[in-house]
């Protein structure tokens, strides 16, 4: 009997035969887990190029599950981001990044690095007439009047030189394949750079990020009690009273979603802060809503729609009909993520449209469920066993002649 006999399922040929601990198949996850019959599986479709970062379904998400306040009062300094990434007190995570972007053929009249936020009384301005600075900026009277000062400002270039009052760094050579620009948070001013010329635009990426519910899910394969299940709806969920707190899963997730509560050793055991303390947590997609037919609270909040609830498959067909939308207006760098499911995790119950690279929102660009190549591992455990039992038995033989 195939491998294939034996599980049930789609093979995926780039990994080879041995594959126990993947679970792709035609009828979904639901099947392979043991559920006859079962609905449309459910997920996200979260449309960033929509996205306000008002944090609407951060807020719903605690409220409607009782998840501890994290990062209200831990600002982190470098961006409106307060939470900083998914964890088990964190089941959605809005990202802020900020990017430098060309204007193109645009000319903004700007020629100094560092944009100004605020024109100050004292601030010299172009005169009109001579071409050079001469007049104030209380010359002009009301703010008003600053829409129909002419020419382009040609004063020093201020560019080498941060907020701070350090000097900035020679630019270095520019490699040959260009870098992907990351969006780490700085400190600076946009366009605030060395070699600076002409004032550029930025722009904020913001998007809701998640818990993927893979369709093969490495949490839910390494999982020694049983705590992480699948659902009759797609989605993988932790029974908070099952779990034993081992960590297995979140070192078996490939976009670090799952993570153990630490609590709050300062506040009473009882208080919200230590509810579920030391067990691992994440989205469950709000499985306790789904079986009233009520959308999960995140979906519910989102003013904009950027988050997307459905059937997966609708959800697809609606990505791809938005990712062809925003191509042909020329959004080039519009890509959809994680969902595909010849995917290295089968294509995930929660995908993305974004506007750049996945390294730029901190998504792995390739991700393969951990516990792919398992099988293939025990399997040389075992032969290596062998060996070793071969050797010592060959040795033991030998010696007593």
């Amino acid at each position: 009997m195939s491998l294939k006999e034996v599980f049930g399922r789609r093979l995926d040929a780039r990994r080879g035969s041995d594959q126990a601990f993947t679970s792709v198949e035609a009828g979904g996850p639901a099947v392979r887990a043991g559920w006859e019959d079962h609905p449309p599986r459910k997920g996200f479709f979260t449309d960033t190029s929509i996205c306000i970062g008002c944090k609407a379904c951060e807020v719903a998400c605690k409220e409607w599950n009782g998840v501890p306040q994290d990062g209200i009062f831990e600002l982190l300094g470098s961006s409106y981001d307060n939470t900083g990434a998914l964890g088990a007190s964190t089941w959605r995570h809005v990202e802020f990044i900020e990017q430098r972007k060309p204007l193109g053929g645009q000319t903004t009249g700007v020629t100094i690095g560092v944009p100004e936020t605020a024109v100050g009384a004292d601030v010299l301005l172009p005169d009109a007439d001579s071409g050079s600075f001469g007049k104030t900026a209380s010359s002009f009277g009301t703010a008003g009047a600053f829409d129909t000062i002419p020419g382009p400002v040609s004063g020093p270039d201020h560019s080498g030189i941060d907020l701070f009052g350090s000097l900035k760094p020679e630019p270095t050579a520019t490699p040959e394949k260009p870098l992907v620009d990351l969006g780490m948070p700085a400190f600076d001013l946009p366009s605030a750079s060395p070699d600076a010329g002409e004032r550029t635009e930025f722009r904020w990426l913001m998007a809701s990020n998640v818990c993927k519910h893979c369709t093969n899910a490495g949490c839910l394969d390494v999982c020694p009690t049983g705590a992480l299940f699948r659902t009759e709806f797609g989605t993988v969920v932790v029974q908070d009273d099952v779990c034993n707190g081992c960590g297995y899963c979140v070192a078996g997730c490939p976009f670090g979603v799952i993570d153990r509560r630490i609590g709050d050793k300062h506040q009473p055991k009882d208080a919200l802060a230590n509810k579920n303390h030391g067990i691992a947590q994440k989205c469950t997609l709000c499985y306790d809503r789904l079986g009233e037919g009520l959308t999960p609270a995140c979906a519910q909040a989102c003013p904009t729609q950027s988050i997307q609830f459905g059937d997966v498959d609708e959800l697809r067909e609606r990505a791809n009909v938005r990712l062809a939308d925003l191509q042909a207006a020329g959004v080039a760098g519009a890509q959809l993520y994680a969902e595909d499911p010849d995917g290295g995790v089968g294509g995930a119950g929660a995908f993305f449209l974004l506007l750049d690279e996945p390294e730029v929102y901190g998504f792995p660009p390739d991700p393969i469920v951990t516990t792919a190549d398992l099988p293939r591992m025990w399997k040389n455990a075992g032969f290596a066993a062998l060996g070793f039992v071969a050797a010592v038995t060959t040795a033991f033989v030998g010696g007593r002649r």
